[in-house]
């Protein structure tokens, strides 16, 4: 049997790609090793994570309730079924990616793909291997956890993305290496939760890919909450304790400090899942691991393509391995598709309070040697800021003096990630500064601060 596409790997690059070659009419076929569909996204990142975020946020507000003026004695946290919740929602939309497949006539199957020459892929499945042919194939195998030399995750101790979305009860004490989102995410989920938080980031600001003013900013206010924050600092020495963990923690200062904790997080980044893929003896090329595509996501063999977490020069981000599956199938449907543009990808990060930026940040459009103009917004000036009770962090609107071209647009606050939306779209229409500032925002909204 031969397909027009072989998709290999079921997260958001691949489930979307799949969909939407079912939509033009494509013999489709879906290849996933693990037992659901839908990725790493679905399962151990993007879903559970936010799922327990919210969480956070709900409990945080019974702990608070007086000022609202309602009274809520005694209120308490049933961590276990947090979790059950949160696998709740995982297991429906599991369910969902199913019914797509077949709704859009993609076969499922089930096992380990990999390039097996060109037009072949091959499956393993039960001890058993198979060769399919096919026209096209999608390379979609996403990412995993990098993890610090020498070191294992388990089940309490030293974890992972996927090991603390599985425990059974709050760590008292929890130290985070690595603030990117995924670190600074946990941090500012288990603070809420109760856990005695410490975030140690090797480089000289916490979320180092934001603007500064954000990472200052998130720096601040988490302070403020009671999370530990040490940049510039190095961890060595780990290991496990009866209790948890300790390591060395040398820190900006040039001090060691002897840390203990009951769990420690590794967040230090993602690495792409590009070995026994096939790559061998191909001509496709990678960098560091990660594949190098084309516009179209065409790798350098024909017939290859790559998306999602595994391509060079794009953030791992699920929804930029969408778009990217999108990209993909168009192109070999002979759909007319637009590249996509890296500085119109947004980034999320779902901490409180939230971040959502897009394009440029301030030192980067200076870097290009443009004349630039900056415009800065505080929500502690904001009508529904006060309401909601969360006036921390602020929007910052970076754009070209002379055109009014809007180069990067940077929001640390309330729902800052939804806010981001009205930055992307504007960029992507090619608006200017005027055009936001002529659009009617309603009052009272939060959203009405870009405008502002």
């Amino acid at each position: 049997m031969s397909y027009d596409v072989i998709i290999i790997g079921s997260g958001p690059g691949g489930y979307s790609a799949a969909v939407r070659a079912g939509q033009y009419g494509l013999k489709t076929a879906l290849i996933e090793k693990d037992p659901k569909l839908g990725g790493t996204c679905l399962h151990v990142g993007c879903v559970p994570t936010k799922a327990l975020l919210h969480t956070a946020e709900v409990w945080e507000k019974f702990l608070h309730s007086e000022s609202e003026g309602i009274s809520c004695e005694n209120p308490q946290l049933h961590y276990p079924k947090v979790v059950d919740r949160k696998n709740g929602i995982v297991s429906k939309h599991a369910k969902g990616i199913e019914f797509l497949m077949k709704k859009n006539k993609v076969e499922w199957i089930k096992g380990y793909g990999r390039i097996a020459g060109p037009g072949k892929v091959e499956v393993n499945a039960d001890g058993a291997s198979r060769i399919l042919e096919t026209k096209n194939i999608v390379l979609a195998t996403g990412s995993e956890a990098r993890m610090l030399p020498g070191l294992q995750s388990d089940a309490q101790r030293i974890l992972t993305n996927i090991e603390i979305l599985n425990l059974t009860e709050v760590p008292k004490s929890l130290a985070v290496i690595g603030s990117g989102a995924v670190g600074s995410e946990f941090a500012s989920c288990f603070a809420r939760f109760g856990s005695k938080v410490s975030i140690f980031e090797m480089l000289p600001r916490i979320v180092p890919v934001e603007d500064e003013e954000v990472s200052k900013e998130l720096a601040r206010v988490f302070k403020k909450q009671g999370i530990r924050v040490e940049t510039s600092a190095r961890c060595e020495n780990i290991e496990r304790t009866a209790n948890g963990v300790r390591f060395q923690a040398t820190l900006a200062s040039g001090q060691t400090e002897t840390i203990e904790a009951d769990a420690l997080l590794v967040a230090v980044g993602r690495r792409p899942n590009t070995d026994n893929i096939g790559l061998e003896g191909t001509p496709i090329e990678t960098e560091r691991g990660f594949i190098k595509v084309d516009g179209f996501q065409r790798t350098a063999m024909p017939g290859v393509y790559a998306i999602g977490d595994i391509v060079a020069g794009t953030p791992q981000l699920a929804h930029v391995a969408t778009a990217e599956g999108i990209v993909a199938i168009g192109h070999i449907a002979g759909v007319d598709v637009t590249p996509i543009r890296k500085d119109r990808i947004p980034g999320c990060t779902y901490t409180e309070p939230g971040i959502g930026s897009v394009g440029m940040t301030e030192a980067q459009a200076r870097a290009t040697g443009r004349e630039v103009r900056v415009g800065k917004f505080p929500f502690a000036a904001n009508s529904k800021a006060t309401i909601l009770g969360m006036h921390d962090g602020f929007v910052k609107v970076v754009a070209d003096e002379k055109f009014g071209e809007i180069m990067g647009v940077h929001i640390i606050g309330p729902q800052a990630y939804e806010l981001i939306g009205e930055a992307v779209l504007a960029m992507e229409a090619e608006a200017t500064v005027e055009t936001l500032m002529s659009t009617i925002h309603a009052h009272p909204t939060i959203y009405e601060a870009v405008g502002e």
